[in-house]
């Protein structure tokens, strides 16, 4: 039996396969590359030295997920397949709505319809909303979401709540992701943002190669230590890894479990540029901006409950998430395009 990758190709995606693969596991990706690049696939190939079935598709496309369920046995889903820039969905709104939401509920008809019950879905910390304190814990009230992104990732947890209470058969995990950062050690995979990044680490390792001529820092006034932004970041080995563990876990459990996954600790946007410059050995110039409507000051996780259910814990630090992020970078000055 194997295990779906949906979104496989992606920046976790393509982690977490390779995880899978080391693991003995039988994989199948679907991606439709909207936000990926076929050349992934061959280095997690490369890396695991494994084969591993693909299909191009997209999650909205009932007749292709039913083609894909119908030529291989599988019986578990890691979704990631979706629409993650947050400045974007608050433009397309409708876009997000209707792929994000609307793709996963195509998903879980299609699994059901093949008897396929098992599903662990690739959630966020933005689920939290503004209204909850730090350390925040999975038995907080989410909610109050501070763009469309952030929304359908709350409405589909809710959406799969709903779907496990309507039939006890399912068995669904949510993982609520802080901040992924950081790129496999062989600098052959990473995170490579389609335009000007959106995140905070791939905007920092495309200055330090000269791409981009600084770092803009949104917001050097809160209530925070140095008055930036305060986040949990996790090297994307240690989030891939957490896959696995909730993938096992979802095999003796039925119903729907919820797990934050981050290390804990949060580091202000001017403790990374640190973290960076020490680990990378190269400056990165910054220039303070104003805030960004919706960014909170503080955001960080206590996973304190995934350490004790899954036995997972990050082990990676902020200087290796760093070091890997800057080699992937350095490597691929172009991501994929090289």
């Amino acid at each position: 039996m194997a295990v779906l990758i949906t979104g496989g190709a992606g920046y976790i995606g393509s982690h977490t396969a390779i995880e899978l693969l080391n693991a003995g596991k039988e994989i199948v990706i679907i991606d439709n590359f909207y936000n990926s690049c076929p050349v992934v696939l061959d280095r997690i190939k490369e890396l695991t030295g494994k084969e591993f079935a693909f299909e191009k598709c997209d999650i909205r496309d009932k007749d292709a997920l039913n083609e894909v369920f119908n030529k291989y046995s599988i019986d578990s889903v890691i979704h990631f397949a979706g629409l993650k820039a947050v400045g974007e969905s608050c433009q397309k709104p409708l876009l997000y709505y209707e792929n994000n939401i609307g793709g996963t509920v195509t998903l879980c008809q299609v699994m059901a319809a093949h008897g396929c019950k098992t599903m662990i879905f690739s959630s966020s910390a933005t689920v939290y909303g503004q209204n909850n304190q730090s350390p925040l814990t999975e038995d907080m009230k989410i909610g109050s979401t501070t763009n469309p992104y952030g929304t359908t990732k709350y409405f589909i947890e809710q959406i799969l709540t709903d779907v496990s209470k309507s039939d006890v058969e399912w068995s669904i995990c949510l993982l609520r992701y802080f901040n992924p950062i950081g790129a496999h050690e062989s600098g052959r995979i990473g995170e490579a943002p389609n335009g000007i990044p959106n995140n905070l680490m791939p905007y920092i390792t495309q200055v330090a190669e000269g791409k981009r001529e600084h770092l803009f820092v949104y917001g050097d006034d809160y209530m925070t230590p140095d008055g930036t932004g305060v986040r949990d970041y996790i090297h994307v080995v240690d989030l891939a890894k957490g896959h696995l563990k909730a993938l096992e876990k979802s095999k003796t459990q039925k119903g729907v479990a919820i797990y934050n996954l981050g290390t804990g600790r949060g580091y202000s946007v001017l403790e990374v540029v640190a973290a960076f410059e020490k680990a990378s050995g190269v400056k990165i110039p910054y220039v303070i901006a104003p805030r960004r409507p919706g960014d909170l000051a503080t955001c960080y996780s206590d996973p304190s409950k995934a350490e004790r259910e899954l036995f997972w814990k990050a082990e990676k630090g902020i200087e290796e998430m760093c070091a890997d992020a800057y080699r992937w970078q350095h490597n691929n000055p172009n991501g994929y395009e090289d």
